[in-house]
């Protein structure tokens, strides 16, 4: 692990800007879930189950804003639109994937915790 001494959790640090993007449960589920390919909002809806449309607009146009995920219209009819992971986006899967591993690893001891209380 990198050195985190010293006031790395400030305003304005880069450390401080991951945690915010991470801290919501939504963004690192459409993150994963745009981490197998291009999915249109209807296909996120059902792949993620448990999200409103609305709140799914939301995350994604946040993640856009971030430079994460690219929002692509097609001049089809009926008009089609799909959402995939910028380059910067998918810098994110493997982190996603160790939080999960660590969660998979250690879900039994959190849960026991608060049981035990």
């Amino acid at each position: 692990m990198g050195d985190f001494s010293g006031d790395v959790f400030l305003a304005d640090c880069p450390a401080r800007l991951a945690i915010e993007i991470i801290a919501d449960k939504w963004a690192v589920v459409v993150v994963f879930a745009l981490s197998r390919g291009p999915r249109r909002h209807g296909e996120l809806v059902d792949l993620i189950g448990g999200i409103s449309r609305k709140v799914l607009t939301q995350t994604l146009r946040k993640l856009q804003g971030y430079g994460l995920v690219d929002r692509r219209a097609y001049a089809e009819a009926p008009p089609r639109v799909e959402y995939r992971l910028t380059g910067l986006g998918q810098t994110l899967v493997e982190p996603i994937g160790v939080l999960t591993k660590w969660a998979t690893v250690n879900g039994d001891a959190v849960v026991a915790a608060q049981e035990a209380r």
